[in-house]
């Protein structure tokens, strides 16, 4: 896959992949609420259309953000699951949390509250390392089921 990239900027060319309307949801809706197929991402509450769900999931396939493999109990059932570069993005949501939780609440103020978001503000390493920790462990759950654990 050939990438365009707008300048040499690595903010820009982040954004280039990255500033998508749909890509950094669908790695937060994997990270932290645990979606992995694609019927668990279009029943989610962001409401993305199949076609575009389908486009996106290509895209960090090809980016080495996500892999796509068979469920283990279920060899039908395709499985999205982070990668190693997909983790690496953990902080940069944990940031846009934080950054929301201070300058969007006044005007969304139904934004989600409690336990995650005070672990969130009290110590946002810790909470993006827990993060983390969940969904390696997860990993390795899903992989020891593959392989006849």
């Amino acid at each position: 896959m050939q990438q365009d990239f707008r300048c040499n900027c690595p903010f820009t060319s982040a954004l280039d992949i990255l500033g998508d309307k749909w890509m950094l949801v669908i790695v937060k809706q994997m990270l932290i609420e645990g979606k992995e197929s694609f019927k668990d991402f279009t029943d989610s509450e962001e409401a993305i259309a199949t076609n575009i769900l389908s486009t996106k999931l290509k895209l960090l396939e090809e980016l080495g953000i996500i892999i796509k493999t068979k469920r283990p109990d279920n060899k039908k059932t395709s499985l999205y699951l982070l990668t190693d570069k997909g983790l690496a993005l953990t902080p940069i949501l944990v940031e846009l949390a934080t950054w929301c939780d201070s300058h969007l609440r006044e005007i969304h103020p139904t934004i989600v509250n409690g336990e995650a978001m005070e672990f969130l503000r009290n110590d946002k390493a810790a909470f993006a390392l827990a993060l983390e920790k969940k969904y390696r462990e997860k990993l390795a759950t899903t992989f020891y089921k593959s392989n006849g654990g």
